[in-house]
């Protein structure tokens, strides 16, 4: 095996075991626990495989593994006793009787194919021809990664926060990042995966790499992310006027609206 299919072989060793739990809990949505953590064994494996031992190699999968093992607890924690997933759900209703083994290839599969092209830059970062020390664009890489982690992180605790209150119940959270974005953690996963990509410019030849957070960008807006929610949430009572005063994915100042009612709000992930 090639050092780099060695990082997507792990993926799906990984994710095959998740399958088999969910097969037997009737629940696919483990699989969406796994997602940030499988980076962090896509980046250890190259490393690994391409014997990276230098202390910028350590330092980028380092930063994949506290994004990537945050993401997971948080989404376990949040999930945790609700079930299996609306969207699984769905899948599973439309074939019963196959969904068991159906989904390892149209959920399991799928999601390890994502998560190898999302994490192309990490392959070049650690390819024996990638800068043995932290160059310039690393540091700017760093920046950008430090900057979006914090709004995920901050924006997922702000909204934790929000929600434990019971007298939010039925309410728009608007406040904090919230108040600047509709979707802080979205926007900070997709700038800290920017982030990691300006690792890979420093490799000779590796710009097409770009397409992994180019991947990911799209994914959080288009598909699984904010234009997923937003169909859900635009006709909730008082999202029409959030959605009027507060930017949907960049964070903006907030535009002057008239005060909106008491609507509710989900989880953004």
């Amino acid at each position: 095996m090639t050092p780099f299919l060695a990082a997507p072989a792990a993926v799906m060793a990984l994710l095959a075991l998740v399958w088999t739990a969910g097969v037997r809990a009737r629940d696919v949505s483990l699989v969406d626990r796994f997602w940030g953590p499988g980076f962090a064994v896509a980046a250890w494996t190259w490393l690994v495989s391409y014997a990276a031992f230098t202390p910028r190699a350590f330092l980028l999968a380092a930063l994949v593994t506290v994004w990537g093992l945050r993401l997971g607890w948080h989404i376990s924690r949040r999930n945790a006793g609700h079930g299996e997933d609306a969207r699984y759900a769905a899948m599973r209703a439309k074939s019963p009787a196959s969904f068991w083994w159906t989904s390892l290839f149209t959920v399991f599969a799928l999601q390890a194919a994502l998560l190898t092209i999302v994490a192309l830059p990490l392959w070049a970062a650690l390819r024996p021809d990638a800068p043995r020390t932290l160059q310039p664009l690393d540091w700017a890489g760093v920046a950008l990664w430090a900057a979006g982690f914090a709004f995920e992180s901050v924006g997922d605790a702000q909204l934790a926060e929000f929600k434990r209150d019971p007298a939010h119940r039925g309410r728009v959270m608007d406040r904090g990042l919230w108040a600047w974005t509709r979707h802080p953690n979205y926007f900070g996963d997709a700038l800290l995966w920017w982030g990691l990509g300006l690792f890979a410019l420093s490799t000779s030849g590796a710009w097409w790499t770009l397409a992994g957070p180019l991947l990911m960008t799209f994914l959080l807006v288009r598909v699984s992310g904010v234009a997923l929610l937003e169909r859900a949430m635009s006709s909730r009572p008082g999202y029409a006027e959030y959605a009027a005063r507060t930017s949907a994915f960049f964070p903006l100042p907030p535009r002057a609206a008239h005060p909106e009612p008491a609507g509710r709000r989900e989880d953004r992930r």
